[in-house]
């Protein structure tokens, strides 16, 4: 199932950030909603992190809060320009950042294991790397896994 189709927003970009604070700043800006502001979805993905370090290996990391006003899941892929430390075991230079409604437990979980299987193809990442903008990494988004092998 294309990632799009797993929560309500999607956006994506590409981004010169610089650390981690500035990605998780980044990310909740994207995040951000009228149900949700951008200052709450930060603390919530910072209070997360500070719990331990979302990176997944491969250069990539799933940062992730909830929040008590959100109805659905949102989502931000970042391409970061330069790879940024995320405390794992290499640079990170792919970022998803996921923001859940509150009660969302079960779901919650439920993404994240989808988003680490399809981050764990070679072949997307690669895509990924190589999308020449935001719209490209949308487009990749879009797109089934079962598909995205033949479009290497």
């Amino acid at each position: 199932m294309p990632l799009t189709d797993l929560m309500a927003a999607v956006r994506t970009l590409v981004s010169p950030a610089a650390d981690r604070n500035t990605v998780l700043r980044t990310a909740a800006d994207l995040l951000s909603c009228q149900q949700a502001g951008a200052s709450e979805l930060f603390d919530s993905l910072c209070e997360r992190e500070a719990l331990g370090s979302t990176a997944i290996g491969h250069g990539i990391a799933i940062p992730h809060g909830r929040s008590p006003t959100l109805t659905e899941p949102r989502g931000a892929l970042m391409r970061l320009q330069t790879p940024v430390d995320f405390g794992g075991d290499a640079p990170v230079d792919l970022v998803f950042a996921m923001a859940v409604p509150a009660h969302y437990t079960h779901q919650h979980l439920m993404l994240l294991s989808e988003l680490a299987e399809q981050f764990s193809d070679p072949a997307f990442r690669q895509q990924l790397r190589e999308a020449a903008d935001a719209p490209a990494l949308f487009e990749l988004l879009l797109q089934p896994p079962q598909s995205r092998a033949s479009a290497a």
